[in-house]
């Protein structure tokens, strides 16, 4: 009897819906078709243990599965449990009438039970797009895809549980999530607090503009002086994750199996830290079957790349263009994957192999050349996509032993999102632009006017700097974000100053 169960392929972010038809004939024989991989051609086996551990059988019988779209791939092990109930509903082993309404997807264990899938929350997007009345998988992704509304999500544990709702002799436990509670309840939960950093006032400043505008940083400091421990804090400055961002983000993390069993959506913003051994594909994304990289995993959140000098040449060039388009397309034969990439780049560094460049106690014992050298490590189309250079010196002793607190990152996220308010509504109209940092040229001249006494400042920095004609336009972008930040409608010069000696690295003297 032909009978049709329903699962689901994940590409990129998205989804979309595979039929598995299962018919079976006289003769003696397993066809599996519709271009499967390896894994997924391994489903007998599985199967085969799992059904005979709960009392039933692969039939006897000549069975053809049919994996549609034909012409598209099919990856993984998530098939198993959607093809063993085709089988055993053209078996009439399980009532057929009722399998059709549900998207089904679980990878089989020996012994029948469950072990949990990749990309629970896109899957169940699509089976409620598709109008599927439930959506059964394993119990551990059950509250990812109970986020989804109008969709009834059941999490089990063994496929007998499965076997058992389908012939009517058990119900199953319907998981719900109330979305938008755990989402208000959850925010603003941060255990990093800018309350414990001592001194920095002037970085902190400088981190404090860049959340505001959405703007690149990169700190420059010897060991110790604090660069990862205020990289850690930023996002517990900036504001809080719409419901958009959060369900976008968690769709991303739970493609690439990020997601804790206990959660069912990220409310906190990504920040992401990968060790500067990392690969071009680990970074942006791709492989074989591709997958979102780092650079993805951060989307809507922090991007942390420590000691900047260290990472591959070719690592750190494959960011230029998401940097500027927000989004990584990886492109095959067959097919193309885009993936968001709206991040905010943090990174550090030492001035010197040695580190103590410039230090105010310690010596530097790099040759001459070498602090240039280093530096050169990073491509200057590079920097110039690093809106904000700080250096950051070593705390003394009388700062690090004072007992009064510093200030916590609440009070800096309601400045952020004073801001940021003023950004929303200066864009309202425009399209996917809601921070300073990602303003085009054309909004740059509308918005980042400057009257004659500016134009000088700017023009002599350029002129003194050797400054490109991008770095002119971070410029103009970081001093209309120190503007917003004093409420001022108009670009002051002082505000322009500000966001100047905030290219340390393009001075020409800088690194001797």
């Amino acid at each position: 009897m032909l009978v049709k169960t329903y699962g689901c392929a994940v590409q990129g972010i998205n989804a979309f819906t595979v039929t598995i038809e299962v018919n079976m004939f006289r003769g003696v024989n397993f066809y599996l078709v519709g271009l499967p991989d390896n894994a997924v051609k391994e489903s007998q086996q599985r199967i085969d243990s799992a059904l005979r551990e709960n009392g039933f059988k692969i039939p006897g019988k000549k069975v053809i599965i049919n994996m549609a779209p034909a012409d598209i791939r099919k990856e993984g092990s998530a098939y198993d449990l959607p093809i063993a109930i085709g089988i055993l509903a053209s078996n009439e082993d399980i009532t057929e009438t009722e399998v059709h309404k549900y998207m089904i997807m679980g990878e089989l264990s020996l012994d029948g039970s469950l072990q949990p899938i990749k990309g629970a929350l896109p899957i169940a997007i699509r089976a409620r797009e598709d109008g599927f009345e439930g959506f059964i998988l394993p119990k551990a992704n059950a509250r990812e895809a109970a986020v989804v509304d109008k969709l009834k999500v059941y999490g089990v544990e063994n496929i007998k549980e499965v076997i058992d709702f389908f012939n009517g002799d058990a119900e199953l436990e319907l998981m719900v999530v109330d979305t938008r509670k755990e989402f208000l309840e959850a925010q603003g939960n941060t255990e990093l607090d800018f309350s414990d950093v001592k001194g920095q006032e002037n970085v902190k400043r400088a981190l404090e503009i860049a959340a505001a505008g959405g703007h690149n940083i990169v700190m420059v400091g010897p060991p110790g002086a604090g660069k990862t421990m205020l990289a850690k804090r930023i996002p517990g400055i900036l504001p809080p994750l719409t419901l958009h961002e959060a369900l976008e983000t968690t769709k991303i993390h739970s493609v690439a199996g990020k997601i804790n069993r206990d959660t069912s959506l990220m409310v906190s913003r990504p920040y992401i830290s990968p060790h500067h051994t990392i690969s071009d594909v680990a970074l942006v994304g791709g492989g074989a079957f591709p997958q979102p990289g780092s650079i993805s995993l951060a989307h809507n959140g922090v991007l942390f790349l420590d000691e900047l000098p260290e990472f591959k040449r070719t690592v750190l060039e494959v960011m230029r263009q998401p940097l500027e388009d927000r989004v990584i397309t990886i492109s095959r034969a067959k097919f193309t994957v885009e993936y968001p990439a709206s991040f905010m780049l943090v990174s550090s560094m030492n001035p010197c192999p040695c580190g103590y460049y410039n230090h105010p106690e310690k010596d530097c014992v790099c040759s001459p050349g070498i602090v240039q050298k280093y530096l050169n490590k990073i491509s200057g189309p590079l920097l110039d996509r690093i809106d904000i250079h700080i250096e950051v010196v070593p705390v003394p002793f009388r700062k690090l032993s004072d007992a009064k607190p510093s200030e916590s990152s609440a009070l800096i996220r309601k400045r952020v999102m004073e801001a940021r308010k003023i950004q929303q509504e200066r864009f309202a109209d425009g399209k996917d632009v809601y921070a300073n940092s990602q303003m085009s040229s054309k909004q740059i001249r509308k918005y980042c006017q400057i009257d004659e006494a500016g134009q000088a400042i700017l023009k002599t920095a350029m002129e003194k700097l050797g400054l490109s004609a991008r770095a002119y336009d971070r410029i103009l972008k970081v001093s209309r974000t120190i503007a917003d930040l004093e409420a001022s409608e108009s670009i002051k010069t002082e505000h322009l100053a500000e966001a100047i000696q905030y290219r340390s690295l393009d001075r020409e003297n800088w690194g001797g």
